[in-house]
């Protein structure tokens, strides 16, 4: 139990709940409601309180220490004390240094530093010029090559009719003579006075002097133009002429697949002129998409300039260019008032 004088300074904090002042029983109400309720228990020889608030009421102010330092707020990153591994002393750190006649250098790439031979520079140069400057449209067709469905169908048809062999000539030269020596006479007639079949194969012609003149004489179904002919005067004139006789004529990437038809490395240009009647069909569907794509053509092809193309640094000066004039404010031009008519005098 707590004295008398333990409880006085309790009456001194809480005048309103002790004070014979407060006899109205609704004002008392009201300001229990308000204030806490302390419970009052012995503990070891010491008074101790348990204070319980309404839920009405506001909480309870947080205690302040006072006389107690602030400790300082720790380092957001602290940084502990890194442990260097033990270094074996027998082995000595030994920098190297990659001056001019020291050390050997790291391996890297030095494809650009290789000195190429003087065709490999040419042939690239020429690229590059090819390019940049303007190519004219006699030399620019060459360009606008066949795609690659259509040329793999044309290679098809046209494997179908590769020249024959010296082999294969020379078999069908020897079975022709020996049927003439059988019963037939030299003039390749049989003993009855019919005909003998000696006829030559359809096969794939080629030879640039060969085939122009078979376009010249309009005996050419479909010609085959490689643009690859260095130097293309060879074959500059082929398209024109092929327009002029009204021959389809394609243009195919590589010369070495025209040669790869006729058993040489290259050919400059192929042609054929009669198939069998099984292939007539996609020999048609081929001569109509060479009409569509070069003979309908004929006057976009003739005003098309070729070249013209920046390298990517050019590219990148001039976007930057442009950026900067884009940049800059552009002057303000105010048109002058327009002079007023004169009256004439009267």
């Amino acid at each position: 139990m707590s004295s008398a004088g333990d409880s006085a300074p309790l009456k001194q904090q809480q005048p309103a709940l002790f004070s014979p002042a407060t006899t109205n029983a609704a004002a008392a109400t009201a300001v229990l409601d308000k204030a806490p309720v302390f419970a009052l228990h012995h503990h070891d020889g010491m008074i101790m309180s348990n204070s319980r608030y309404s839920s009405k009421g506001d909480a309870a102010p947080k205690a302040t220490k006072s006389g107690s330092a602030k400790k300082p707020a720790a380092a957001p990153y602290s940084k502990g004390k890194a442990t260097k591994a033990p270094k074996n002393p027998l082995f000595e750190k030994r920098p190297r240094n990659f001056g001019i006649g020291q050390d050997i250098q790291p391996p890297r790439d030095l494809s650009r530093f290789v000195k190429w031979p003087e065709y490999v520079r040419l042939q690239r140069q020429k690229v590059i010029l090819n390019q940049r400057l303007k190519v004219p449209p006699a030399i620019a067709q060459f360009a606008n090559t066949l795609d690659k469905n259509t040329a793999t169908n044309l290679f098809k048809l046209f494997n179908k009719y590769r020249p024959e062999s010296k082999q294969e000539k020379k078999a069908r030269l020897d079975a022709a003579a020996k049927d003439i020596a059988d019963g037939k006479k030299a003039d390749g007639k049989k003993a009855d006075g019919k005909k003998a079949d000696g006829k030559k194969p359809l096969f794939v012609k080629y030879g640039l002097n060969h085939c122009v003149a078979l376009i010249e004489a309009k005996k050419a179904s479909l010609v085959v133009i490689a643009a690859d002919v260095d130097p293309i005067e060879l074959v500059v004139f082929l398209p024109a002429l092929c327009r002029k006789m009204g021959v389809p004529y394609v243009i195919v990437k590589s010369k070495a697949s025209i040669g790869a038809l006729v058993h040489k490395k290259t050919a400059a240009v192929a042609l054929i002129q009669e198939v069998r009647s099984e292939d007539e069909r996609e020999l048609a569907n081929l001569v109509s998409a060479a009409k569509a794509n070069y003979l309908d053509k004929a006057e976009e092809i003739r005003r098309h300039w070729g070249g013209g193309h920046l390298s990517q640094r050019s590219n990148h000066k001039l976007a930057k260019r442009a950026k900067i004039a884009a940049m800059q404010p552009r002057p303000v031009v105010f048109a002058a008032p327009a002079p007023a008519a004169e009256e004439d005098d009267e």
